[in-house]
């Protein structure tokens, strides 16, 4: 391994990632590439094992993975820095884009173009449905949690107490499929626990986490709006199991239905402008917060969204090995991803039946899930679907 970096490089190097981070949980095989093979600060088989814990806990994949490298670079500090390099782009861009959707809107080729992206998103979410799908949905009781959540999902009953539901009957529905293939051994989690490392990134993260109550503190006295939604977006952080597509529902859901904040129409153009931008989906927390109390709004709705999946990717990184093979936390999880799945299903038939049908937007919708299903780069679908749409549905 290279000597440890610097966190201004470490900043630097993910920030010149970032500008071009499109495909999102894609890009985590170039953050390997930077992090294991161009400079050697992790070890391969280490960033491995941090994927697997990442894809356990909520949270953008993407931007965990640039998080995890980072602190197995440079500890705590180090995953600050390659986190907020990585983010970064991803951010100013959406800004951009934000301004001139909310001041540019009304001209006619602009407003055609976003009509066709929302035909465009639907196909993204379907696509997305049927990718996750096929590794999650395999078994009779995988089915049963898929379509019960669905149900529930469409009937806009609340996100957080589906996905409870499901993670409790995962633990009986899976007794006899995740068995236990030897005795737990107890004794790791003790030594990792009392280890010097262990104690000095838990004593990191509890400062890092009264630097967070700290600002809450002050947004609540001074700028409650704001507040608020930095507790819808840190809710949606908590429980966005399965990358960042698990964030939009349930933001969609703490937005538009619940809280009646955005329209679904202006909520599906944020989640296509988040598509044409670098870096993670859930950048549309930017959108949001612009759309709704501008720039302020915008800076302090994107911190909230990565806080919390970051404060967990630093708290249980150290004790991953110890639980990860623990029976009740593999068969919840199991029951919390074949949620997931009916999350993404009753989204798309949510956007799909708010779409206005004619035949230009359904050979749009159709061409372009089928490019998207066929492994076409989504920004090249996005952009050409859109440009496309600026001509023809004028």
């Amino acid at each position: 391994m290279e000597r440890r970096p610097g966190l201004i490089r470490i900043f630097f190097a993910f920030l010149r990632l970032g500008l071009t981070a499109f495909g999102g949980p894609a890009m985590v095989r170039y953050i390997k590439d930077l992090s294991c093979k161009k400079n050697r600060w992790v070890d391969e088989k280490e960033f491995d094992h941090g994927i697997a814990l990442v894809q356990t806990i909520p949270g953008a994949t993407a931007m965990q993975a640039a998080a995890y490298a980072g602190l197995k670079t440079a500890g705590g500090p180090g995953a600050i820095a390659s986190f907020t390099g990585f983010a970064i782009p991803a951010f100013f861009l959406m800004l951009a884009l934000s301004y001139a959707y909310k001041y540019a809107l009304d001209i006619r080729p602009i407003a055609a173009c976003f009509s066709g992206l929302k035909v465009v998103v639907v196909a993204i979410v379907a696509n997305a449905t049927i990718s996750f799908g096929k590794k999650i949905i395999k078994t009779s009781q995988d089915i049963f949690l898929f379509v019960l959540s669905t149900i529930l999902f469409y009937e806009k009953q609340n996100p957080v107490l589906i996905i409870g539901i499901c993670a409790f009957m995962g633990l009986f529905l899976y007794n006899k499929i995740i068995k236990d293939p030897a005795s737990h051994d107890t004794s790791s989690f003790k030594n990792v626990l009392f280890s010097a490392s262990t104690k000095k990134l838990l004593q990191f993260t509890a400062l890092l986490s009264a630097v967070v109550l700290f600002i809450l503190l002050f947004l609540f006295s001074f700028f409650p709006d704001i507040f608020r939604l930095c507790l819808i977006m840190m809710k949606v952080d908590f429980f966005a199991y399965g990358g960042g597509y698990a964030s939009l529902p349930l933001m969609l859901h703490e937005i538009v239905d619940k809280r009646h904040l955005l329209s679904q129409r202006v909520f599906m153009d944020g989640i296509a402008l988040g598509q044409i931008t670098p870096g993670p989906i859930v950048i549309t927390a930017a959108f949001v917060g612009f759309i709704l109390k501008g720039i302020v709004g915008a800076v302090f709705c994107s911190w909230a969204i990565f806080t919390p999946s970051l404060l967990i990717l630093l708290s249980t990184t150290p004790f991953y090995d110890s639980f990860k093979d623990v029976l009740p936390f593999k068969r919840a999880m199991r029951g919390v991803l074949a949620s997931f799945v009916g999350l993404l299903l009753a989204v798309f038939l949510s956007f799909f039946f708010g779409i206005y049908w004619d035949i230009p937007h359904a050979v749009i919708g159709i061409s372009s899930f089928l490019a998207l299903y066929y492994g076409i780069d989504i920004l090249w679908v996005v952009l050409v679907a859109g440009g496309i749409s600026s001509l023809i549905l004028l």
